[in-house]
């Protein structure tokens, strides 16, 4: 951690409290600050309010006094409170300085940093350059949107590792010195308009994450959003991710993952699927060798990353057949999402609570599934669906059933996804009971040797 001293003394307010506003009050009161934390809620009851309180740090809960700006104070706000309530539109007013705690980290970081955002996919990018790191003799820690406050783990990160931070446009809006040596925009469509209340503001957010890079640092962008930043004056060395053409950065061509001329691996031997993942690995891919990392780790992370959980998470092979378990997918878009991601053969797992609706929407992304398997209160219209489209239909009890009963089904090469359509609650309290049965129900018909 570097000392750093350019708060010693100074007025710090922490507005909001939560993880964040936890964690950087204490890193504040430890660089010397002197720290008021505010939340509009009742903290008198609150464990981590308590023990800032046994350290020193002033705590006022369930309300926003305006007097909480007299001191003129920097302001460390919680990424999520919009800058529309009546304390920041009055420390707007007065010009005061807004950060939120990733700036934090970065003042601290010993670590050079690797910023990942984007609309989609900067979860999957930010735990694919981590688990790079971790089958690499480089050292990285993974920090930021992902769950782990950046500003705790720029604690622990020293110059020989490298700080991965999952970037948010809400956080971004909060930098000012913030710098990451390798930055990462996986791609910019319309979101979070209720908050940066346009998409021009909303982009301009994600693009705060280059605008103090400099021409010893790397910017990885999506080559067919290119717009979004030639325009822009860039220091950094730029390069790019296509999954369609060729480019000054990576690409695929041939089936295979292309940077500089070498290829890395082919498309086929991936375990992550679909197009949108691809660019993923590109992205993460490019991070990770501009880091340092060797292609061998590489390709053994790309070969085993098991994605994220209970989201097109895979779970493992058995008889040359791989299992992915999307039990997250709890409605017809977020399975309409998942049938797409494979050109193999499917043995889809489908069912559960009934809200009344129909499932004809799924029929255009039917085209590689040859079995379902039908379960829960949804059952007899998965049943109807399939028959309606010429498909092999199994009933089964629960997800435990369905995995036992299609291992007489099952062929080289098929896909065997769970990708439910359907809430869990008929069967399961949670997604995740109902996706940990899948996987337990997978490992009980592993081979044993």
């Amino acid at each position: 951690m570097l000392k750093y001293t350019g708060l010693e003394n100074k007025n710090v307010l922490v507005i909001g409290l939560a993880k964040s506003g936890y964690e950087a009050a204490k890193l504040l009161s430890k660089l010397g600050a002197n720290v008021i934390v505010n939340d509009g809620k009742d903290l008198s009851q609150d464990s981590h309010a308590k023990d800032l309180e046994n350290r020193g740090v002033k705590v006022i809960g369930g309300e926003h006094p305006l007097s909480l700006l007299d001191s003129n104070p920097i302001i460390v706000k919680n990424p999520g409170i919009p800058y529309t309530v009546p304390l920041l539109e009055a420390a707007v007013e007065k010009g005061l300085k807004i950060l939120t705690e990733v700036e934090l980290s970065y003042l601290i970081s010993e670590a050079p940093i690797i910023g990942v955002t984007g609309t989609n996919g900067k979860t999957t990018v930010t735990s694919l350059i981590g688990d790079m790191f971790q089958k690499s003799r480089v050292t990285g820690k993974v920090s930021g949107n992902i769950g782990y406050v950046a500003s705790k783990v720029a604690q622990e990160v020293t110059a020989n590792d490298y700080l991965v931070t999952e970037l948010s446009s809400f956080q971004l809006l909060g930098i000012d010195r913030y710098k990451p040596h390798i930055a990462i925009i996986t791609n910019i469509y319309s979101a979070h308009l209720d908050y940066h209340e346009s998409l021009e503001n909303y982009q301009n957010a994600k693009k705060e994450i280059y605008k103090n890079q400099t021409e010893d640092d790397y910017l990885i962008c999506n080559y067919h959003q290119r717009h979004l930043i030639e325009s822009e004056s860039l220091s950094a060395k730029t390069y790019y991710f296509s999954t369609q053409q060729e480019v000054d950065g990576i690409y695929v061509k041939d089936g295979f993952i292309v940077f500089q001329g070498f290829r890395i691996i082919h498309k086929d031997d991936l375990v992550l699927p679909g197009e949108h993942n691809l660019e993923n690995i590109l992205a993460a891919t490019l991070a990770a060798l501009l880091a340092g990392i060797s292609v061998r780790a590489i390709i053994a992370s790309l070969t085993t990353f098991s994605g994220i959980e209970h989201r097109l998470q895979y779970v493992g092979s058995n008889k040359t057949n791989k299992y992915y378990n999307d039990s997250k997918a709890t409605n017809t878009l977020a399975t309409q999402f998942a049938l797409n991601s494979f050109d193999q053969s499917i043995i889809w797992l489908c069912g559960g609570l009934d809200r009344g609706n129909d499932f004809d929407e799924l029929i255009p992304y039917m085209k590689n599934v040859k079995v379902m398997v039908a379960f829960g209160e949804t059952q007899s219209k998965f049943v109807k669906l399939g028959e309606s489209q010429g498909k092999y239909v199994i009933t089964a009890t629960d997800v435990q059933d369905a995995v036992d009963k299609i291992q007489d089904a099952i062929e080289p090469n098929d896909v065997v996804l769970l990708s439910p359509a359907c809430a869990s609650w008929d069967q399961y309290n949670t997604f995740e009971e109902r996706g940990n049965k899948f996987i337990k129900s997978f490992q009980a018909h592993l081979p044993s040797f």
